[in-house]
């Protein structure tokens, strides 16, 4: 069978496979589950909180060991 799919997109040429694709990518937007506003703004929140949580974390650690460095280095 895979005999036969390679020989039909061989028979089709260049703007036939660039076809082919573009259906392809169509027919698999159409099953995707768009989110609805009020989920996407969620989604969105929830990752600009966890984003800025770890900036906060990030930097403590960052400042700690700055701290830590300067005290025996310094």
């Amino acid at each position: 069978m895979s005999e036969e799919i390679v020989s039909t997109e061989e028979a089709k040429g260049l703007f036939g496979r660039i076809g082919l694709f573009y259906r392809q990518i169509i027919s698999e937007l159409v099953k995707v589950v768009w989110p609805t506003r009020n989920q996407l703004t969620t989604y969105t929140a929830v990752v600009l909180v966890f984003v800025g949580f770890i900036i906060l974390v990030v930097s403590i650690f960052d400042l700690v060991l700055t701290k830590i460095t300067f005290w025996v280095f310094g």
